[in-house]
């Protein structure tokens, strides 16, 4: 026999209902309002003390008016993994190692990994005969390039008109250019600059590796920008 309940009794049972129900939304945004608090602490924190890039990219023109094109790789396996780049202390300079190459070809060759699985390697930067500056990477991401460095390091890859792997003047003075930005972006220091040769002793850039005045003469070079730059704010 179903129990017939006086109004009284149904208005009572309403508001103990809404009253559940009032108290279990109130429940749940507390919950959410600690766990977003928790996440952006634990994000903060990780910032201040991994130094994890804030950016992909520069915010600025760099020095000496060198403009990028962003000309990203596709995600892949073979030459951008998308592993996350947490610290960065170091810049690598590197040399294709292919005479009379251009940035974009060596972009492409990058790219072409996905397909052609032939080996693991890219860069985070190529700069070009020219001077044309293509990125390939963001600053966030890690690239093959730098052997047990890529996970602390901006490689920057340079082509070159001939076997002596000497750059020209416009691919060097892009390069110069495009290290000061990096050194500032990243608060680094002339010892901060090294060649892949500094990370496993092959012979990459080749010029500079055969010749160590010219290394001096590069970095020297650098830091004068970036002194340049600070002085003038």
């Amino acid at each position: 026999m179903t129990k017939i309940l006086s109004k009284e009794k149904w208005r009572k049972r309403r508001r103990r209902k809404r009253y559940a129900v009032l108290t279990m939304c109130i429940s749940l945004i507390m919950i959410f309002f600690a766990f977003t608090a928790v996440i952006g602490f634990e994000l903060i924190r990780g910032r201040l003390n991994q130094n994890i890039p804030e950016t992909e990219t520069f915010s600025e023109t760099l020095p000496g008016g060198t403009a990028i094109q962003l000309e990203y790789l596709t995600p892949n396996p073979y030459s951008r993994p998308q592993t996350s780049l947490k610290h960065v202390k170091s810049i690598v300079v590197h040399y294709t190692a292919n005479p009379e190459t251009s940035a974009k070809n060596n972009r492409n060759y990058f790219d072409n990994l996905a397909k052609t699985h032939l080996t693991y390697a890219s860069s985070h930067f190529v700069i070009g005969l020219e001077g044309e500056i293509i990125q390939c990477l963001p600053l966030t991401e890690q690239s093959y390039a730098s052997n047990d460095r890529n996970d602390d390091t901006i490689s920057i890859e340079c082509c070159h008109p001939d076997t002596t792997g000497k750059f020209n003047e416009s691919t060097y003075d892009a390069l110069v250019n495009l290290t000061a930005g990096l050194c500032m972006e990243f608060n680094l220091k002339k010892e901060d600059i090294i060649r892949h040769y500094d990370v496993s002793h092959k012979k990459c850039p080749l010029y500079f590796v055969e010749h160590e005045d010219e290394w001096e003469i590069f970095k020297e070079d650098v830091m004068k920008v970036v002194n340049s730059r600070n002085s003038t704010g």
